[in-house]
């Protein structure tokens, strides 16, 4: 039985009124305590000084009931902790004049290490086309492709603020398409914001769109990716005056459409530095010199992973590889496939399942009747060997400890 607001005033509080005002949240309200009767006597409704006890016990019962987000922006009740990175955390960063950290990802692994790095944004980039699908573009990454990439990013991040790109051919029509798209992105991937490329008069208005239905919008000018048929290429941008306006042009309309933050990618650090000093949002620059108000680098790229095909099998000149994570995978699947190869794995150590002597007695003598000799015979080898190798690995471990507790027991002499 539902409490209305309007009614609440007039009706003596029970027990499953508690309960909905526990489950609706509507604790504020001010509900009318009966005096004690017969139907108080019989548990319908408590004394009005048990009330406040009894709304505390059924806290837990109003968390798991509401439908209100816990913690979470657009995908749900997805606690995701006290430290996560709001916008406003971001504007708090950005007029204290703290750097702000952004790093391109595109799974749930990723996600995980970006987050446990307390990296401050994850970008879920159209760039997975070329970094994970194997493309020479951008452009043939697909909405549902990245939905599907943003689902996963948000499944390993809980810290830090997600931003989805939306993928050449979703926005660009019209703006009721960047809306909807943008939509989905959050809606379905999960993401806290979006990102669009370019600061063309369309790109402006879509931007506008999206902002003016309550999705935050991340800009992007320089180089564009998306763009690449145009530019003839991944080539830096800005090089020349009137070019440079152009970009710092756009930056502005971005601005002044509602976007939260832009990234600048690949031009001249001065340009960088004169369109950060002109905004009053935070620039992210990539290939941007170093006085924007943050730093991107894609996942892959700063760890040494692999390489882009539009840098030539290089690493992009603007990116500092912090490890060179593709050696130390390239030396253990060669070490794997040696191992293989001389069948040194899996070895006794990661061969963990048995079988009892019983048991293969058993099923050797099934497989006889089957005239399955040569089977019967592998089950028999092998469980033998496996045994002996178990047993010599025991009293190889006896030994070392063994030899351990003599060499311990003589440094204390």
């Amino acid at each position: 039985m539902s409490v209305s607001p309007l009614a609440a005033a007039d009706r003596p509080v029970t027990l499953r009124h508690l309960a909905h005002i526990a489950a609706d949240g509507r604790g504020g309200l001010s509900y009318r305590l009966a005096a004690p009767s017969a139907a108080a006597a019989g548990g319908l409704m408590p004394p009005a000084s048990s009330v406040p006890s009894a709304l505390a016990a059924l806290a837990p019962l109003r968390r798991q009931l509401s439908v209100q987000p816990e913690a979470a922006v657009y995908s749900g009740p997805a606690p995701r902790g006290p430290s996560r990175v709001t916008l406003r955390t971001i504007r708090k960063k950005y007029e204290s004049g703290e750097p702000l950290s952004m790093v391109t990802a595109y799974d749930y692994p990723s996600a995980v290490h970006v987050d446990a790095a307390g990296i401050d944004i994850l970008l879920v980039g159209d760039s997975v086309a070329m970094v994970v699908h194997g493309h020479d573009t951008t452009l043939p990454i697909s909405l549902d492709d990245m939905i599907a990439h943003c689902k996963a990013a948000a499944r390993g991040a809980r810290r830090a603020f997600l931003v989805g790109d939306l993928p050449f051919g979703c926005y660009e029509t019209d703006p009721r398409d960047a809306v909807r798209s943008a939509v989905r992105v959050l809606k379905e991937g999960g993401m806290d914001a979006v990102k669009l490329e370019g600061g063309s008069p369309a790109r402006v208005e879509a931007a506008r769109a999206i902002v003016e239905t309550g999705v935050a919008v991340m800009g992007h000018v320089g180089l564009t990716p998306q763009s690449v048929s145009v530019i003839g290429g991944f080539r830096p941008q800005a090089q020349v005056a009137d070019e440079a306006l152009r970009v710092l042009d756009q930056a502005m309309a971005l601005q002044a459409a509602g976007c939260f933050a832009l990234v600048l990618e690949c031009i001249p650090g001065p340009i960088a530095a004169a369109i950060t000093r002109c905004l009053t949002i935070p620039t992210i620059g990539i290939g941007a010199g170093g006085q924007c108000s943050g730093q991107v680098l894609v996942y892959h790229d700063l760890l040494g992973m692999m390489s882009h095909p539009h840098h030539a099998k290089v690493t992009p000149k603007f990116c500092k590889q912090y490890a060179r994570v593709g050696d130390i995978i390239g030396e253990a699947l060669q070490a794997y496939r040696r191992d293989v190869e001389e069948r040194a794995f899996p070895g006794p150590r990661f061969s963990p399942y048995s079988i009892s002597e019983p048991e293969v007695r058993s099923l050797a003598e099934a497989l006889r009747k089957r005239g399955l000799g040569g089977a019967a015979e592998a089950v028999e080898d092998e469980a033998h060997r496996a045994a002996a190798a178990k047993a010599a690995a025991k009293a190889a471990a006896t030994t070392e400890a063994a030899a351990a507790a003599e060499r311990a027991a003589g440094g204390t002499r």
